[in-house]
């Protein structure tokens, strides 16, 4: 990172998917009254994450991240958090066993608000209007009123992110994700037919925590055993918000972004040379990159030496997002890519957003065999090459929503209008993530049977 960066550079650069707020001396009394705040997120954190990231680079753990598509001030609530952070705990238990390293848990949470749009306006029976653009920016009622960029409401989003973390740092540390407990949760999952394909790995896991009890290794005598690291992370997509909460850290003298632990640049803001690639190359957090079927391998080579120029392992994540169907067609040329450069990076599959259609009965869906052969053609693709699946990126929520169709429990296209929540994206339910890290798992678990193999 040169020395001459500042959190205000990114104003010099071409910007994209952002709002033109009407109001500049609100919007400037906002972004002061943010500068004010204390930061969310702490450098000793995102340098721990980094080094987490660093491990799973290397193959020695394995990346679970997601979340909400979009957070939602009017879903905000307790239960809601409390919700999403069991069924994250829940799959990074299954994934452990299956992969044999530790998981890093990184949530889509206390910072997901703002939302890139395919369109800078929607059309509703002949009525044209902006956007909707996140809560973090405007409301998601089709009024004109609502559509219009309110910087107030960037300081209802840093409140919510601040109670969330506050949530999030009791569960993690305060007995609520003991393993034993959350293995109790997950072999609720297994009961009945539906999922009896899953039984049989659950019980090996709870055989193991059996053996590790008579061994005398308790939630009792073990912190580790009923505590977890939690990280968050979110789409630092609205960069007046983003520089408010960017501090120097007193340890280093580098700069921190204080909204979150990881921040990534999506596939429609990774301009070299636009402002969110010259905001986020500046800060010391782990950065995640979307890699869509567009990136080219030279911009991708610019893109690498621009966010992570002393080649540190655990900064740089690259999140692919092709489409089920598509990843051998574009995986393999960006591998070559990174190794042409020999770049540190995690890599890491988003198998949601290129897997986005609209149902019969007209709802925005994605269908979980979709998602499920999108992951298995990164893993095999990773295998072809000789390289790491790092993780797994998915948008999920602990409720019990109808918005993906398939798994377990069959949701159908019919069956969307029944409990369809999001604001955005349409997300996997608790029962389709936990189904997704059984299956997930047993990819995991084949390629570490290889590896005992090999040595």
């Amino acid at each position: 990172m040169g020395q001459a960066w500042t959190k205000t550079d990114w104003r010099n650069k071409p910007r994209v998917q952002m709002p033109d707020y009407t109001d500049a001396e609100k919007l400037s009394a906002v972004e002061a009254q943010l500068a004010k705040y204390p930061p969310l997120v702490f450098a000793g954190e995102a340098r721990k994450l980094k080094e987490s990231l660093g491990a799973v680079s290397r193959g020695e753990a394995f990346l679970l991240q997601g979340g909400d598509c979009a957070e939602s001030f009017a879903e905000f609530s307790a239960d809601n958090i409390r919700d999403t952070f069991k069924v994250m705990l829940q799959m990074a238990m299954v994934l452990t066993y299956g992969a044999k390293v530790p998981v890093v848990k990184v949530g889509r949470m206390a910072g997901q608000f703002a939302k890139p749009r395919s369109a800078p306006t929607e059309t509703v029976d002949g009525v044209e209007l902006p956007s909707y653009r996140g809560d973090i920016v405007n409301e998601l009622d089709f009024t004109p009123e609502a559509r219009i960029p309110d910087p107030a409401k960037m300081l209802q989003a840093y409140t919510q992110a601040a109670a969330t973390l506050n949530l999030l740092r009791a569960f993690s540390k305060g007995g609520y994700a003991d393993v034993h407990q959350v293995h109790a949760w997950t072999l609720g999952f297994t009961e009945g037919d539906a999922a009896a394909e899953y039984r049989d790995m659950a019980n090996r896991i709870q055989d193991t925590l059996d053996f590790m009890a008579s061994a005398g290794l308790t939630s009792n005598n073990n912190a580790e055993l009923a505590s977890v690291d939690f990280y968050t992370s979110h789409e630092a997509l609205l960069l007046e918000y983003e520089e408010a909460l960017t501090r120097v850290d007193s340890t280093s003298g580098k700069w921190l972004a204080g909204s979150g632990h990881m921040i990534w640049i999506g596939d429609r803001t990774r301009q070299p040379d636009g402002a969110h690639v010259e905001f986020a190359k500046g800060v010391l957090n782990p950065i995640g990159l979307k890699c869509g079927p567009t990136m080219t391998s030279g911009h991708l080579k610019s893109l690498m030496s621009s966010l992570n120029p002393d080649n540190e392992a655990g900064r740089l994540t690259l999140i692919a997002r092709f489409g089920a169907g598509n990843v051998g067609e574009h995986l393999p040329r960006l591998i070559k890519a990174v190794q042409e450069e020999g770049t540190n990076v995690v890599w890491t599959c988003d198998p949601m957003h290129g897997n986005t259609i609209k149902s019969s009965s007209g709802y925005k869906t994605r269908p979980f065999d979709s998602v499920l052969r999108e992951v298995r053609e990164f893993f095999g693709v990773h295998k072809a090459e000789g390289t790491v699946p790092g993780g797994v990126h998915f948008e999920m929520t602990g409720q019990d929503v109808t918005e993906c169709t398939g798994g377990v429990r069959a949701v159908t296209d019919e069956d969307l209008s029944d409990r369809y929540h999001t604001a955005c994206d349409p997300r996997l339910n608790a029962s389709q993530s936990l189904e997704l890290a059984f299956l997930v798992a047993e990819e995991l678990s084949a390629r570490a049977e290889a590896n005992r193999a090999a040595v």
